[in-house]
């Protein structure tokens, strides 16, 4: 329909990525902000915040079994996430 149907807010930054979860319940973004929020994706709320990259994250990706994510940040680092 072309209808939004929901606005994600809490970056404080550009984004750079953006992934549904496998099951479709949460999205995952990485911003330029160094951060990576997991939001419900019913809701649209923010459930977590990740920390622990020391520059922007430009990439996040869930495994395929949807209890772990990870990302790639211009710091030079990749780190895997239980989540």
């Amino acid at each position: 329909t072309g209808v939004c149907i929901q606005k994600l807010e809490g970056h404080t930054d550009r984004l750079q990525s953006i992934t549904f979860s496998p099951d479709s319940k949460m999205i995952a973004s990485g911003s330029l902000d160094t951060t990576i929020k997991l939001w419900d994706s019913s809701s649209g709320k923010c459930i977590q915040t990740l920390y622990g990259h020391n520059s922007s994250v430009w990439s996040v990706a869930f495994n395929p079994d949807g209890k772990s994510l990870i990302s790639a940040s211009s710091d030079s680092t990749i780190k895997y996430w239980d989540i």
